[in-house]
């Protein structure tokens, strides 16, 4: 490898070197640096097709990189602490997959806590690993999963110490963490690979006001998704490997999914976005968390919203809290999460990230301007004053523990019949509903239907959110398990 630097972007610097040379292009991508394109060209900009081309020898290959990507990949290792960072441009669903088919073959376990990712969920279809679930549990007054209780994981893991490895989110959605040293050192005394699913923990490596990263730990693996807060394109991730996990082994599992095609505009993006931490990192997120706590303050005094951080932290499952996430409980205006980003989005043209029953999210970056952030805190005073009612009642419901019949692989290909939704009670479902986002599984293949499922789903659908999973795009039917396969 040449002698770089965090100063260095190897890969955006060969395309820059590539454009120079002014090569005439006989292979794909068709459009020809966009001159076969003219409107696609005039839309997103001729700049960006002149450097959407194919694997060549000057720029590299993703799926065996040797030369300009071998380099990125390491100058990403060194500045996320891991041993070796992938490049991944199918998103952090194919890091978080690639992670469970590294650690776990067909018939292995894995522990996890059932509020994950459909993506992992979606890798023990693929893997034919078996689900140990973890229940998370609810904070009642705000409605939100909480971490891993520690003892949980301990008695889980005592009484699958068979199991290959756990998945630990770091954080929720909701930027709640658990203490990921503690659950780390653990597994590892059990001795399991312990994959973290960081989608939204990139700036927890930048900066030390932030919760520990699962690299700081000595955790195994993590996906890291680049373009939610490290500034990258949607859909460029890393993953991140880190002591005895091969990183051959890796890539060979990495490239059983991900395209053979990698977008050189995802690749440099992830290039210059990790150049771009590295040199400042610290001070973007000192920007971040800045304006994440004036907002949460302007959004208290309002009265009725409340926007929560570090004070709800007991030392287990609820370890630390990302101070950059914006999370809002709105039910004392009366109003759902949901309906406010309904109102939000059609009434003030204000887009967040989501909204669920009790709570919604507003994604706080760099990219923020001081004027949005007052935009937002007049439109939630407002939408109070016109619209705010009566507190509503919580729907209540401790977490509800899933009843695995299968695995998810055995009953997402088993022979299966469709039935009305509402009937289901009883039946073992063959395939998912969620809410999306943030895209956790209200139920996955595999478990057993219940009233208390079919509840919270109705539930959830009278509030106007986004159901889906099913084949029936209506959510309003659903495949089970034939009563022959079980």
């Amino acid at each position: 490898m040449t002698q770089l630097s965090q100063h260095n972007a190897p890969i955006a610097e060969a395309l820059t070197k590539y454009k120079a040379m002014r090569v005439v292009p006989f292979d794909v991508p068709g459009h020809k640096r966009g001159r076969g394109n003219e409107e696609l060209a005039a839309f997103l900009g001729e700049q960006c097709l002149s450097v959407d081309v194919n694997s060549m020898k000057p720029l590299d290959n993703l799926i065996h990189p040797v030369s300009v990507i071998r380099e990125a990949e390491q100058l990403a290792a060194e500045a996320f602490g891991s041993k070796h960072a992938f490049f991944m441009v199918n998103g952090t669903t194919s890091a978080v997959q690639a992670m469970v088919m590294t650690a776990c073959k067909a018939g292995e376990k894995i522990i996890l806590p059932r509020n994950v990712h459909r993506s992992a969920i979606n890798a023990l279809i693929l893997s034919g690993a078996i689900p140990v679930y973890v229940n998370p549990g609810v904070q009642q007054e705000l409605g939100i999963p909480l971490g891993m209780a520690l003892d949980d994981v301990r008695r889980t893991m005592e009484e699958n110490p068979d199991a290959k490895a756990i998945l630990i989110n770091n954080p929720t959605y909701y930027g709640i963490c658990s203490n990921l040293q503690a659950i780390t050192d653990l597994a590892h005394e059990y001795g399991m690979l312990v994959l973290v699913d960081e989608a939204h923990g990139t700036h927890f490596y930048f900066n030390e006001e932030l919760p520990a990263s699962a690299m700081s730990v000595g955790a195994d693996m993590a996906a890291v998704s680049m373009h939610k807060s490290g500034g990258s394109l949607t859909q460029s991730s890393f993953l991140l490997i880190n002591n005895d996990v091969s990183e051959g082994y890796t890539r060979q599992i990495i490239n059983l999914t991900q395209t053979t095609s990698g977008s050189y505009l995802l690749l440099s993006s992830l290039d210059i976005s990790r150049k771009n931490l590295a040199l400042h990192g610290k001070e973007i997120f000192d920007k971040v968390i800045g304006m994440a706590q004036y907002t949460r303050e302007e959004i208290n005094q309002i009265g009725g919203y409340y926007a929560y951080s570090k004070e709800l932290l007991n030392g287990d499952t609820i370890f630390d809290f990302d101070i950059t996430k914006l999370s809002v409980h709105t039910r004392e205006i009366g109003l759902e999460g949901i309906e406010i980003y309904d109102i939000l989005r059609d009434e003030y043209d204000i887009q967040i990230e989501f909204g669920d029953i009790g709570n919604l999210l507003a994604y706080i970056s760099v990219g923020d301007r001081h004027r949005d952030i007052e935009r937002l805190v007049a439109a939630l005073g407002e939408i109070k004053r016109r619209y705010g009612k009566e507190s509503g009642q919580m729907f209540q419901h401790e977490y509800i523990n899933p009843i695995v019949e299968l695995t998810p692989q055995q009953a997402f290909y088993s022979e299966k019949r469709n039935m009305p939704l509402a009937e289901s009670a009883g039946h073992i479902s063959s395939e998912f509903v969620m809410s999306y986002p943030p895209g956790i599984p209200i139920l996955a293949p595999g478990e057993r239907i219940t009233e208390e499922v079919l509840g919270y789903i109705e539930y959830c659908r009278e509030k106007g959110c986004f159901l889906s999973g099913t084949e029936d795009s209506q959510v309003k039917r659903i495949n089970v398990v034939k009563e022959s396969e079980r």
